[in-house]
């Protein structure tokens, strides 16, 4: 009989051992389908981030364009500052 009760004593620690871990294999599976989830969501933001920098800086070369075309055009009227008055820290912004 003891032989029996230790085979039933070791099924049910077995069994026990058993359910834990599938309880932790469930949680980790749980929280890795989150954070697959998180990190699509942060991806989506990044790609959006991308994209918004990249119609910003195409915008700052047309508004740089076009600031340079005015000042030529008011030097060439002569409303403008003279060729002495120009300096290239006026053209490119400091934090370059």
């Amino acid at each position: 009989m003891n032989g029996n009760t230790q085979r039933s004593d070791s099924t049910m620690a077995n069994e026990g051992t058993l359910d834990r871990l599938e309880k932790r294999l469930e949680a980790l599976e749980s929280r890795i389908a989150y954070q697959e989830d998180w990190l699509d969501t942060l991806d989506q933001a990044v790609a959006g981030q991308e994209r918004r920098l990249t119609q910003l800086e195409r915008l700052s070369e047309l508004l740089q364009l076009r600031l340079r075309e005015q000042r030529q055009l008011l030097q060439a009227q002569g409303d403008g500052p003279g060729e002495g008055d120009y300096r290239l820290e006026d053209e490119i912004p400091p934090h370059y």
